[in-house]
């Protein structure tokens, strides 16, 4: 399927989602989050995808948030809501999700970047949540995912005074895992999410699944809620032939099942 705002592409396993609105910055519009909705529930359905990446076009910018454009010409408020949930179907996917951030990740585009599970950065991005500077707050979920990752004492510098960050201070309060010169990113990337795709796709799923669930419940509710994935991934086909395949020295042939 052919997408306007988007580029998506399979290769081992892994998918790739590119922000392609390089004039706009890759700015986000309703067309662009329609787009996205539709991808990530394909992935779900798609056994063969193990691991997604979401990048943009270019080397400016990421994302650089709402198209303002857009946005403002909106005037009913169901309209202006399809723009809340451009966060919501990657935080759906059930596989693990890499940003591979090339450049500007500002506003709802940080957003975007805060949803995915691990996040590699080009030493030319710059981050910030400026939302504080156009009299309105976060609404995509930088006020509760920001503060999980770098803590509350640096999400509340960043949201209070809308200041801009670059990627080694980013790196510094563990906003990215890595940073990379910009030449190196895409394929630093893909050799991430191939190592994970080589994996068997269910533990993948159920740790990510045990570690955004535990962070709600007590130390001893995580830790039952970890014991009964460990035991149920006991009995999977992938886990034998994972035992299988050690004992006859070869590669594993997972099937996620």
């Amino acid at each position: 399927m052919s997408y306007e705002t988007l580029i998506y592409e399979k290769t081992e396993g892994v998918g790739m989602i590119t922000i392609n609105r390089p004039a706009a910055s890759n700015a986000i519009n309703t067309r662009l989050v329609d787009e996205l909705t539709d991808i990530c529930d394909d992935i779900n359905h798609d056994e063969e995808t193990r691991a997604v990446i979401i990048t943009g076009t270019g080397e400016k910018a990421f994302c650089i948030g709402t198209d303002p454009s857009e946005f403002n010409s909106l005037t009913s408020i169901n309209q202006r809501a399809k723009l809340l949930s451009v966060a919501a179907p990657v935080a759906s996917l059930t596989s693990p999700v890499i940003a591979a951030i090339n450049g500007d990740a500002l506003g709802q585009g940080l957003e975007l970047a805060l949803t995915c599970d691990l996040r590699v950065a080009a030493k030319t991005a710059h981050f910030a949540s400026p939302h504080i500077v156009f009299g309105i707050i976060p609404w995509d979920g930088a006020t509760q995912r920001l503060p999980r990752i770098i803590g509350k004492a640096k999400a509340m510098e960043m949201i209070l005074t809308g200041e801009s960050i670059d990627a080694t201070d980013a790196y510094k309060i563990g906003l990215v895992n890595k940073v990379v010169p910009p030449e190196e990113l895409i394929q630093a990337v893909k050799n991430m999410g191939q190592a994970m795709a080589s994996k068997a796709s269910l533990p993948l799923k159920y740790a990510k699944e045990a570690i955004y669930k535990g962070l709600d419940l007590t130390l001893e509710q995580g830790l039952r809620l970890e014991a009964d994935i460990y035991f149920l991934l006991q009995t999977t086909e992938d886990r034998t032939e994972g035992i299988r395949a050690f004992l006859e020295k070869r590669h594993p042939q997972f099937k996620g099942k």
